[in-house]
């Protein structure tokens, strides 16, 4: 009796294999259109998606864990509790900068409470000069961007021309000022000499730049000495020649120029 030969394994190119291929197609369409159907929250994702990639790196190569366990780069499942994670991240990212109305909104509120906090001092200051009777002798202004509030002395008043010792008639005057400055020992103090552009004349100072630098330092060390206020605080520089207020083309506009001002900063954001 003659073998049977063994039945023949189908090729690759048998035709139940196109029938298969046809299907998956159809099954792969029919979940596209399903996805493109969906309702996806595009901005919750892009939350959850943010966060993670801020918070534990897992979108920059993961190696960061989640409380306690293994890592999430190794793929190990430890979020257990995943809606109180989906919650809390999408608020993670707006306080981190994801959201940037929420970005604005914060920097709106910093720059009222800041304005706030300025007119609050400048307010103080003006009660203080008129207690202290300084109020004809000093300009008091507010920072544009509200950081500091300014007050303004005249050089005239304080120096002699070419030089940078205190005048004596002027000690009681910034005894005065002294006081006033000591009621915000607390806060960050700047004073800042300034000059006019006309070049000094004298052996003492090569330049204006240590003309006004060697008043602020003078300034400065006679309200760390004499009123007690803490070098902690308080800075000095001299700023020359570079920071007028009015033109230099005429005397009125010279002397405001020539200038010691005293920023006193407001702690708000520090």
């Amino acid at each position: 009796m003659p073998r049977q030969k063994k039945s023949e394994e189908p090729s690759a190119g048998a035709p139940w294999l196109n029938t298969f291929a046809d299907l998956m197609n159809l099954l792969l369409c029919f979940f596209v259109l399903l996805f493109a159907s969906s309702n996806i929250d595009a901005e919750k994702y892009e939350q959850i998606a943010a966060s993670l990639s801020n918070n534990f790196s897992i979108l920059q190569g993961g190696g960061s864990a989640i409380k306690e366990g293994q890592l999430i780069s190794t793929g190990i499942k430890q979020m257990d509790n995943l809606g109180e994670y989906e919650d809390t991240m999408g608020e993670a990212s707006k306080e981190t900068g994801g959201n940037s109305d929420s970005t604005n909104e914060l920097d709106m509120k910093l720059l009222e409470e800041k304005k706030e906090v300025s007119e609050t001092m400048y307010d103080e200051l003006a009660d203080l000069s008129e207690k202290y009777k300084v109020n004809d002798d000093m300009e008091i202004s507010i920072d544009p961007n509200f950081n500091y509030v300014k007050l303004s002395l005249s050089g005239s008043i304080l120096f002699d021309s070419g030089e940078a010792k205190i005048k004596a008639d002027a000690l009681q005057l910034f005894s005065k000022v002294g006081d006033i400055l000591k009621v915000y020992d607390d806060y960050k103090i700047e004073l800042e000499g300034h000059t006019d552009n006309v070049p000094i004349r004298n052996s003492k100072y090569e330049s204006n730049n240590w003309l006004s630098s060697a008043r602020a330092l003078n300034a400065a060390t006679y309200l760390i000495e004499k009123k007690g206020l803490s070098p902690a605080t308080l800075s000095w520089t001299g700023r020359g020649e570079y920071d007028p207020v009015a033109s230099n083309s005429t005397e009125e506009g010279r002397a405001k120029n020539r200038r010691v001002e005293i920023k006193i900063y407001n702690d708000v954001g520090q």
